[in-house]
């Protein structure tokens, strides 16, 4: 269990998540069109995961934005934006901004895959969904960047996450 704020009070996610040097966990979400998306989709690829509670908030938006933006330029590299979002919802989003770089997975389907990444927040306001956290997994399935930002509402630290894409 870790330990993350929201708005300065203290809530707790499930566990721990994936550290630096471990194997990933498999994950499956919902993709575009209800579409089944899988860790195994992005195979040999270098996956970074942008996971939030919803797109419908300032910061988890501007991390989608920030994303496409700066992962646009990166070759070899694919970013999938994860939340509990519906599909569409994140289609508009995503249709309305101009985002093309990024793709979106929602756990709607697939609850368990925030358990599985120890992301899941047991209590407060924001119970049951995601906390912000980015992961960078290579193409061999291996984590090399883990992030678990430790106020919800503050923005992960990109520079990071896009200089382990190496």
């Amino acid at each position: 269990m870790a330990e993350i704020t929201l708005r300065g009070n203290p809530i707790q996610t499930n566990g721990a998540l994936p550290e630096v040097g471990s194997k990933a966990p498999p994950i499956t979400v919902t993709g575009a069109g209800f579409s089944k998306v899988t860790s195994a989709d992005f195979a040999g690829q270098t996956l970074v995961l942008n996971i939030f509670p919803s797109i419908d908030t300032p910061t988890c938006a501007t991390s989608v934005r920030t994303f496409n933006e700066r992962a646009s330029s990166i070759e070899g590299a694919t970013v999938l934006c994860v939340s509990a979002d519906l599909p569409p919802a994140a289609g508009r989003f995503c249709g309305a901004e101009g985002i093309e770089s990024v793709s979106c997975g929602s756990t709607f389907k697939n609850p368990e895959v925030l358990d599985d990444l120890g992301v899941r927040i047991l209590n407060g306001p924001l119970e049951g969904l995601a906390a912000r956290a980015v992961l960078v997994i290579d193409g061999e399935g291996t984590v090399v960047h883990s992030e678990l930002v430790g106020e919800i509402a503050e923005e992960p630290n990109y520079d990071a996450a896009l200089n382990a894409i190496g």
